[in-house]
């Protein structure tokens, strides 16, 4: 045998698959038979329905292969910088028990979907001072939002080969998508609410997401983790668990939120992963937030303005629209209790306080992102809490500190780490007008939490 003759190829995805499948009984078919005193008759093998792959399975493939990340040789795409203009939320209101995506999209007549406008990963990258291009290696981002995005993979390449990003595909181990049981089918039905309605629809949340993760750790495997639907226990919760038990998850993101009940102490048992940073979107309409972002094992994220990302003039103030909250039902962790801003404000707030952190969210300094399920097709500009989460997130895994991370108190302990936002206050904000809840300030505040990323140490 010739030496050339004797190298063994890489295992691929698509042969391991085929190798479990055989182990798991779903080859398939019979062979040939025979037909007693006469000639053979061969009887053509029917090609196998693939059987589910597991969330779990897959990963075990996955770990089982070595993906590179090699970067397309062309220059990535300078995308427009635009300023503020018209934008309504994505999802509308949900009602009882259930939950809604926190996104928002501009509107505005003027910008093309055929030219990426708002900021890119360069720009968030350089705004937040992060080292995107050689950390996030093996770290699993999980996305947890409702119904299916049948484009997402193939959307995401566009946006990936625009910025001259890696590709994540399923093909080279990066990328996966399966329901909320954690396997590749069946996928559970697209968003009842059309995506050309007043609003939008979740398809539109799923392409922000993985854009945000794509755009701030391109090194990291991403799991997009599609619910039933957008009720809380029977859906999003379920799939919350699937994230952290079966998928591998390294780090969680969730651009949804509810209102607050009285029961949803009860419900913390979907959140308590420790060792799994989980990032929650606290709301965009102003005080109060809600659930589960409320939850103490959970990383509460408001949203800022960011004008002129990473350039020099770079400003970063509180986004009017951001969520927060001092919570009805949840008890303040001592991590909070003991910050001088609350101590030197006694009776304020004696419960739980959103947010932690903060990131980029106002529509009116928006993010690039593709899209083509729906009536808006192509390069979109997106706003919310949605852009925030996804991205502080990814920032956990650029720093790859999750298996310390139980719950939201890590930025408390390493604020200098942190861009302190001192200016800006939320609107609505019944009850807490003037207050730290509602107003930035030096200091920890509701609206920003401890700041936003400089750097990776803060997480």
């Amino acid at each position: 045998m010739s030496r050339a003759a004797g190298i063994r190829k890489p295992t691929t995805i698509a042969a391991i698959v085929l190798a479990v499948g055989a182990l798991l009984g779903c080859a398939g078919g019979g062979g040939g038979g025979t037909n007693s005193g006469g000639p053979t008759i061969q009887v053509p093998t029917p090609t196998p329905t693939p059987k589910p792959v597991s969330c779990l399975l897959a990963h075990l493939m996955h770990a089982s292969t070595a993906w590179v990340a090699p970067r397309p040789v062309k220059p990535a795409v300078i995308p427009n910088r635009i300023g503020s203009g018209p934008a309504r939320r994505v999802c509308g209101y949900a009602g009882p028990g259930q939950m809604r995506c926190m996104a928002w999209k501009r509107t505005d007549a003027t910008l093309s979907p055929a030219v990426a406008s708002g900021y890119g990963p360069a720009d968030l990258q350089a705004a937040y001072s992060l080292p995107s291009n050689s950390n996030g290696i093996g770290q699993t981002v999980a996305i947890v939002d409702a119904f299916d995005d049948p484009k997402a993979e193939s959307d995401l390449a566009v946006y990936r080969s625009t910025f001259a990003l890696p590709p994540c595909t399923t093909a080279n181990g990066c990328f996966l998508k399966v329901n909320q049981s954690g396997a590749t089918s069946p996928l559970p039905p697209t968003d009842p609410s059309s995506c050309s309605s007043p609003q939008g629809c979740w398809e539109e949340e799923e392409a922000l997401d993985i854009d945000m993760v794509s755009a701030v750790c391109p090194n990291c495997h991403i799991v997009l983790i599609e619910a039933d639907g957008q009720n809380g226990g029977g859906d999003l919760y379920v799939a919350e668990n699937t994230a952290a038990q079966k998928c591998a998850a390294t780090e969680i993101s969730n651009s949804w939120n509810g209102s607050e009940y009285a029961l949803e102490k009860n419900d913390d048992v979907n959140f308590d992963h420790p060792g799994i940073p989980i990032t929650f979107a606290s709301g965009d309409s102003g005080y109060p937030g809600g659930y589960p972002t409320a939850s103490t094992f959970v990383t509460a994220v408001g949203g800022t303005t960011l004008k002129n990302a990473g350039l020099p003039t770079q400003t970063e103030t509180t986004w009017n629209s951001s969520g927060a909250l001092c919570s009805q039902y949840i008890a303040q962790p001592s991590w909070q209790a003991n910050v001088p801003t609350v101590v030197n404000n006694p009776g304020v707030c004696t419960m739980r306080i959103n947010n932690d952190v903060a990131a980029v969210g106002d529509p009116g300094t928006p993010v690039a992102v593709y899209t083509t399920y729906g009536g808006d097709k192509g390069w979109l500009g997106f706003g919310g809490t949605s852009v925030a989460t996804p991205i502080i997130a990814s920032v956990y895994a650029l720093a790859g500190n999750g298996a310390s991370i139980n719950d939201g108190s890590y930025s408390y302990s390493h604020k200098t780490s942190l861009t302190d936002i001192i200016a800006g206050s939320i609107t609505p904000c019944s009850g807490y007008s003037g207050t730290y809840i509602c107003n930035s300030n030096i200091g920890y505040d509701g609206p920003t939490g401890n700041g936003s990323p400089n750097g990776i140490g803060g997480f």
